[in-house]
């Protein structure tokens, strides 16, 4: 039998699976990220990690494909990192150097084009070759797969739908350094701040006045009918819903997932979503579909997975 292993590297944890070639995981487990000295430690650790697995398992290194590995940062075809915002990385050669650490093939990719890869394969949107995931959560991160394959681009920053301007008044700066990005409005930060905006503006009764405010209390207070909390979750679908639009006029997906951390509110989201999707899309777009991703923490490990088998 044949294996391969998916790795997905986080700021906090670092995600593996052991899988059959067939897409069956055989085994799933974490370590943590060691993000000191500019990330040395990373990669070591992971093939540190993966080699005592393939030790526990009894299974020789001939009978792995490979490794693919998501990491939090554009990655260009060669599996070449220049930055990254929360590893320690400056420019990396991550496939290379984790091959010669672990003597198996490497392949690496953008961690949200993976999650995106991984919902297609095994998740919410299997049975489709193009599609876009749209990870909400500290930020927003973004993969688009086409004719079943990630869009990479030159720099590996194909779809980085977060830093799409979907505000040209804003003056307050996104984490990129730029203005008016998704991210500001539709991550899990993002949404707190519409609401703390909003709660400033009047006096109106909500259950979100006098409780900690975050992206889960207000869709816990949309749920219970709060006006003020649906008033937030409107501004919310608009921006989100307009990125999208203009994403999808470029890739034209049948299908847009919704993942990440806030994609737990569940399907009440969508509709705040896609009707200002359809106010902005173009008329080819109109039929595309939308849906809560189902993979929850492996869409990430099963995505680095599939770019083993599918190479």
């Amino acid at each position: 039998m044949k294996y391969c292993f998916g790795v997905d590297v986080g700021g906090t944890s670092i995600k593996m699976g052991l899988f059959t070639m067939d897409g069956e995981i055989l085994d799933k487990w974490e370590i943590v990220t060691r993000r000191e000295n500019q990330g040395e430690n990373i990669l070591p650790d992971i093939a540190a990690s993966l080699k005592a697995k393939t030790r526990e398992r009894e299974i020789d290194l001939d009978e792995i494909k490979g490794v693919g590995i998501g990491v939090p940062a554009p990655v260009t075809g060669a599996g070449i990192v220049k930055n990254t915002a929360n590893l320690g990385w400056g420019y990396k050669e991550v496939s290379k150097e984790l091959h010669e650490m672990t003597g198996l093939a490497v392949q690496a990719g953008n961690d949200a084009n993976l999650a995106a890869l991984g919902e297609m394969w095994l998740g919410a949107a299997k049975g489709w070759d193009n599609i876009v995931m749209v990870t909400l959560g500290t930020g927003v991160g973004g993969g688009a797969i086409v004719d079943g394959r990630p869009l990479v681009g030159a720099n590996g920053a194909g779809t980085e739908v977060g830093h799409v301007c979907v505000n040209y008044h804003e003056t307050r700066k996104c984490g990129c350094g730029k203005t008016g990005c998704l991210e500001q409005y539709a991550s899990a930060t993002g949404i707190a701040r519409l609401a703390r905006v909003r709660l400033a503006e009047d006096d109106t009764p909500s259950v979100l006045r006098g409780q900690e405010i975050s992206a889960k209390t207000v869709f816990d207070a949309l749920k219970q009918g709060d006006e003020v909390a649906e008033e937030i979750v409107e501004q919310f679908g608009a921006y989100l819903g307009h990125g999208l639009a203009n994403l999808a006029i470029i890739v034209d997906p049948a299908v847009i997932v919704i993942g990440g951390g806030v994609s737990k509110a569940g399907d009440i989201m969508i509709p705040y979503i896609k009707k200002y999707f359809l106010n902005k899309a173009f008329f080819a777009n109109k039929e595309t579909e939308f849906m809560i991703a189902k993979l929850d923490n492996d869409a990430g490990i099963c995505g680095a997975a599939k770019l083993i088998i599918d190479n």
